[in-house]
C-alpha cells in the first residue's frame, strides 16, 4: 500500500456507478488550450458513461483521489492494421464509432489518467495504470495501448521521435510518463505526429493563452509539445500535437512505483 493511503479504494466505475457525476471533482491537469480539441469536447466526456467497466476511480476516506479512461475498439480489423497517427482523436473515433454500430472491441486504449494535485508524486500513478490494465484485462482484451502525452518534454521544437530516443542512466525514458508504462510492462511503439488537433480564432487563443498571437509563424505556449502555428490574415491558429504509441500486452509487467 501506497505511504498515507491505507484507506485507499479503486474500482471501476460500474462498480461505483454513484461516482460518475463526481469525475470533475478533480481539477484538470492540462493546460487550458487542451481542453478545446473538437474531438475532446464532442467525445471525450462520453465515455465513461458509456464504457463504465473501462474507467477506473480511487477514493481515498469518500474523497476523489484519481481517475483513469480507456476506450474498447476493434484492431486490428479490415481497415485498421496500423496503429493511427492521429492517435488520442482517432482512436476515440474509433471506439464510440464501433459502440454505435455494434462491433465487438477487441483491445483498448487509455485515453487518461488524472491524479489529483495533492497526491501527486506518491507512486499513484504506477498503481492506477495497473489498475486500468486489469480491468482492460477483466473485459477479455490481452491488449491495452495508450497514446502517451510525454508532458515532461519542454521544447516545443525538438521532434518528438527525437525525445523518446532520451533514457536515463538505468536505461529507462527520461520522460516521466513514459517510465511509468515502460515500468510497468509497456513497450514503445510509434510517434503519434497528430495525436490531437486544436484549430482557433486569434482571439480565442488569447484567451486560452494570455498570449498576445499577433505574429504569423511559430508560437511557443507554455505546456505545448509542439509550436502553434499562427497566421494573423486567416485569423487563424491551430496547434497539432504529437503523442506516443505504448502498447502494454496485458499478459506481461506489474507496474511497479521507483
Amino acid at each position: 500500500m501506497l505511504a498515507g493511503m491505507d484507506d485507499l479504494v479503486i474500482t471501476t466505475l460500474a462498480e461505483r456507478p454513484e461516482l460518475t457525476d463526481r469525475l470533475y471533482e478533480l481539477a484538470d491537469a492540462w493546460p487550458e488550450f487542451m481542453l478545446h480539441d473538437p474531438v475532446g469536447t464532442t467525445l471525450f466526456h462520453q465515455v465513461a458513461v458509456t464504457f463504465p467497466a473501462y474507467s477506473i476511480v480511487a477514493t481515498i476516506g469518500g474523497d476523489l483521489v484519481a481517475r483513469g479512461r480507456a476506450v474498447p475498439f476493434a484492431f486490428p480489423a479490415e481497415d485498421r492494421t496500423e496503429l493511427p497517427d492521429t492517435g488520442w482523436d482517432r482512436v476515440m473515433i474509433w471506439g464510440m464509432s464501433d459502440h454505435r454500430r455494434g462491433i465487438r472491441p477487441t483491445a483498448a486504449s487509455a485515453l487518461e489518467i488524472a491524479i489529483g494535485a495533492e497526491h501527486l508524486g506518491k507512486g499513484l500513478s504506477y498503481v492506477m495504470l495497473d489498475a486500468l490494465r486489469d480491468a482492460v484485462r477483466r473485459q477479455g482484451h490481452d491488449t491495452l495501448y495508450a497514446p502517451v502525452r510525454p508532458n515532461g518534454k519542454t521544447d516545443p521544437s525538438q521532434p518528438m521521435a527525437s525525445y523518446i530516443q532520451q533514457y536515463r542512466s538505468d536505461g529507462m525514458p527520461v520522460d516521466p510518463w513514459l517510465r511509468v508504462h515502460v515500468r510497468a510492462g509497456g513497450a514503445v511503439v510509434k510517434v503519434a505526429p497528430a495525436s490531437m488537433v486544436i484549430p482557433g480564432s486569434l482571439a480565442e487563443w488569447r484567451e486560452w493563452t494570455g498570449l498576445p498571437f499577433d505574429t504569423d509563424g511559430e508560437v511557443h505556449v507554455p505546456g505545448a509539445l509542439a509550436p502553434v502555428r499562427v497566421d494573423v490574415a486567416q485569423n487563424h491558429a491551430v496547434y497539432v500535437e504529437p503523442n506516443v504509441w505504448v502498447r502494454h500486452d496485458l499478459g506481461q509487467g506489474t507496474a511497479v512505483a521507483g
